[in-house]
């Protein structure tokens, strides 16, 4: 690898048009478009890194269209470009459009994403236009054909953007191995990775070739981000996750702006923000809504206003996250933590997409732990800290899924596709024993399932390759391919009228005929559920009856846990805080103490008859999660009664019959030895991550010709393989699949395992009388779940009166 800094400007290299395109413009080339350029024609690949702006997507795509105005229109599929979202495969589209038009060039470019009619779909495989975006979904069925040899065969160009928000997730996976395939068909074509700033950009690298192949270009400079936290008018509420209390200066801030993104978490507080600023809209400002549970009309509507610049604001989750090219975005609002600090980084790019200007963002934290975190972020951001590189081995259920796109593409040699395989970072260290338990679940499902036709995917040829055993599981394949296994969604229709989009069957089917819920930004009553399909009409209600927030979808990254810690060890760093925040902290220290950086917090106190237990350590909800599953168990062993548990991304609180002793031998790591095994043996979470597991490795279909499983037979089906696995063949390397899955997400067992070990001879217990301050969050939590109304009513009087009392003893 070579490291190329733009810093200073190369030789002009473009071809004289494109320098009167850019003159045109009123436009120089920046330096990392011209070093791209001539450092593709010198026969590398290139990883391109910069903050967001700056032309970079251009740079991506301008080796291509010179090498396209020479004379290489015409002949093909030339250019393959890979994007994680929809949204942004459709912008960049349109903005390439405009050079390609200025300057005629007889460049032919489309797209091509799950929302492509299948016609068109059909006719760019028969006629591939030059240059053709898309997402990894798609590229994956793309080389499912027998005529992928054919499409690929003359492409010279691959630009993968937001090449950081890839790597390491499962469709991260299955790029890398769909780059690999690329590299069998069309060998020599070269790559162009677009990305932001990451701590360790030589895991991107592999994923664009090996060695001195790859170039890196690192952009540097650029204005520093301004980015502040909304400090309400109102006190700061103690838990909830919507900041309401904050919606009226939000309000007012999109008076005085030209356009904003307002960023939120997950697509129900996408939903309810919606509905409370269209509620004191009293002005008719332009607010729109985005998600991707929203019909791709309504979507693509929303995105060309933006384009239009006719929108004032649009609340939106990750669907807006990346890349796409809106100058006229002026303020980025986060609404609630953002959790992670490239996260963030990544959402302020969205606004002014200029490198010499900074981007003007706002975080409006929903209570007062998230208060804290965005202190924590915004102090991170401010010394340069980056998030983590992406974790290093791929998915053995994408394995599987790539091996059978490659069969239904034609019979092959599993010595040549084993070492496609392992030239890709996700599956460099697959040894062939593992590759070949992959490949023997996928030609016969296993010794536990070999005895079942429907699992005989495979059959040897005579030349010692394998092949499809018949066209039928080609079409199935093609029909459940992907990487993305969300709860089953239902398509929703109003009663007399268009789709309006979909939503998880899970929520749906909670509901009775009459029942309200807001969706797609207005509140709709259910009519009914006919044909799997969700049947609605407008309500006549202000509010809807039913909620959808189902809390935090990440957890804080190690980064922001850390600094977290040091903002509420540290007098000095919370000067900035509201007065409400510092009088909570204070007491709390009084009353009990504020844990050092490296400490674990614990404390118990009495309260309506039981014993509670509350500790923080600020490791995210499913480590935390998994740690209360872990501590009940060896209390029950105890005699000590545990009754339940709670956990939110700060606090786990766990309540029984006794008071609990010897705390420290409780939080030992052995914890992670057979008490783990024991408890996921026993609990469902094994059977919810086979299940998505088994649906990625094509061991459960979804869908079938003319019908598709609703959730609940999706889980019978796995349920019922996942006992006869373990059952009978324990080792089945879609078991092993699902421990490593589950271990990695939803347990989040390495990050539970790095605090057990650092929090060793570091625990500090309080035994106090009443709840402290610091729990007082995550008892809210417990008593809205358990007691509704006006027990936590009653905790939040009796809190606030001890507050204030403590308080006065203090001064």
């Amino acid at each position: 690898m070579a490291l190329v800094s733009a810093t200073s400007r190369p030789p002009a290299i473009l071809p004289s048009g494109f320098t009167g395109w850019f003159e045109s413009k009123g436009w120089a080339p920046h330096a990392h478009q011209l070093q791209m350029v001539e450092a593709v024609a010198g026969g590398h690949s290139c990883l391109l890194i910069a903050p967001t702006g700056g032309g970079k997507t251009l740079a991506g795509f301008l080796p291509s269209l010179i090498d396209l105005a020479g004379g290489a229109a015409g002949e093909g599929l030339h250019t393959l470009y890979v994007s994680p979202l929809k949204a942004l495969t459709v912008d960049v589209k349109r903005n390439l459009e405009t050079p390609v038009a200025d300057m005629g060039l007889p460049i032919r470019l489309e797209a091509r994403t799950g929302d492509t009619p299948s016609s068109r779909r059909q006719r760019q495989r028969r006629d591939p236009p030059d240059i053709l975006l898309t997402t990894p979904e798609s590229l994956a069925l793309l080389i499912s054909y027998e005529d992928a040899p054919r499409l690929f065969g003359n492409l010279r160009f691959v630009v993968i953007d937001e090449l950081h928000a890839l790597a390491g997730t499962k469709r991260g996976d299955q790029l890398a191995l769909g780059l690999s395939r690329l590299a069998a068909l069309s060998p020599g074509h070269r790559r162009v990775g677009l990305s932001a700033t990451v701590a360790e950009p030589q895991k991107l690298e592999g994923y664009l070739g090996s060695g001195d192949k790859v170039k890196r270009i690192q952009v540097s400079g650029g204005a520093k981000p301004d980015i502040g936290i909304l400090v309400s008018g109102a006190r700061v509420p103690w838990a909830g996750h919507t900041a309401r209390h904050a919606f009226p200066e939000i309000y007012e801030i999109l008076k005085s702006v030209e356009t904003a993104l307002i960023f939120v978490n997950t697509r129900s507080q996408a939903e309810i923000i919606f509905q409370e600023l269209w509620r004191l809209n009293d002005d008719n400002l332009p607010i729109a809504l985005h998600h991707g549970s929203l019909s791709v009309e309504n979507r693509r509507k929303v995105e060309a206003a933006m384009t239009r610049g006719t929108l004032r604001a649009v609340v939106c989750t990750s669907t807006l996250d990346l890349g796409v090219d809106w100058g006229s975005v002026d303020l980025v609002i986060q609404v609630g933590a953002p959790k992670g600090i490239s996260r963030m980084l990544q959402r302020i790019g969205r606004a002014n997409h200029r490198l010499d200007l900074p981007s003007q963002a706002l975080m409006v934290p929903a209570n007062r732990f998230e208060l804290l975190e965005c202190q924590a972020a915004l102090e991170a951001i401010g010394d340069g800290v980056i998030d983590g590189a992406p974790r290093d081995d791929g998915g053995l259920d994408v394995l599987a899924q790539h091996i059978l796109a490659v069969a239904c593409s034609g019979p092959f040699d599993p010595d040549a596709l084993y070492e496609e395989v392992i030239a890709v970072p996700p599956y460099a260290r697959v040894g062939r024993a593992l590759f070949d338990r992959v490949l023997d679940y996928v030609a016969t499902g296993g010794y536990a399932l070999r005895a079942y036709d429907k699992y005989k995917r495979l059959y040897p040829t005579e030349d010692g390759r394998l092949r499809i055993a018949n066209p039928r599981m080609v079409q199935q394949f093609r029909m459940n391919v992907g990487t993305i296994v969300e709860d089953p969604v239902l398509k929703v229709k109003r009663k007399r009228g268009r789709e309006i989009g979909e939503i998880e069957e899970r929520f749906i089917l909670g509901l009775e005929p009459g029942d309200t819920f807001a969706f797609a930004g207005q509140i709709w009553s259910l009519e009914g559920i006919r044909d799997m399909v969700v049947i609605v009409s407008p309500a006549k209600a202000d509010q809807p009856q039913v909620p959808i927030y189902g809390g935090g979808k990440f957890p804080p990254t190690t980064n922001v846990a850390e600094r977290l810690r040091a903002v509420l060890a540290s007098k000095d760093r919370q000067r900035g805080l509201p007065a409400d925040v510092r009088n909570w902290l204070d007491i709390q220290a009084w009353r009990s103490i504020l844990p050092r950086p490296g400490d674990l917090l614990v404390e118990s106190f009495p309260r309506g008859g039981k014993f509670y237990m509350v500790c923080y350590p600020f490791e995210g909800r499913p480590a935390h999660q998994t740690l209360g599953m872990l501590l009940t168990r060896r209390m029950d062993r105890r005699g000590l009664g545990p009754l339940g548990f709670m956990c939110n991304d700060y606090a786990l609180a766990i309540w029984g019959l006794k008071p609990v002793e010897a705390v420290d031998a409780l939080f030992d790591e052995d914890m992670l030895g057979d008490d783990l095994e024991e408890w996921m043996a026993e609990s469902s979470l094994l059977k919810r991550t086979f299940r998505n597991v088994g649906v990625v490795a094509g061991l459960i279909e979804r869908r079938h010709p003319g019908k598709e499983k609703t959730g609940r037979q999706v889980t019978f089906s796995s349920d019922l393989i996942y006992d006869v696995l373990r059952r009978y063949e324990p080792d089945h390397v879609l078991l092993q699949a699902t421990w490593a899955e589950a271990a990695g997400g939803l347990l989040d067992v390495r990050r539970l395992g790095d605090m057990l070990k650092r929090i060793k001879g570091r625990i500090v217990v309080k035994e106090l009388e009443q709840v402290s301050p610091l729990a007082v969050p995550i008892m809210l939590e417990i008593s809205k779940q358990m007691v509704q109304g006006e027990a936590m009513d009653d905790l939040l009087d009796e809190v606030e009166a001890e507050l204030i009392d403590d308080a006065t003893r203090m001064l």
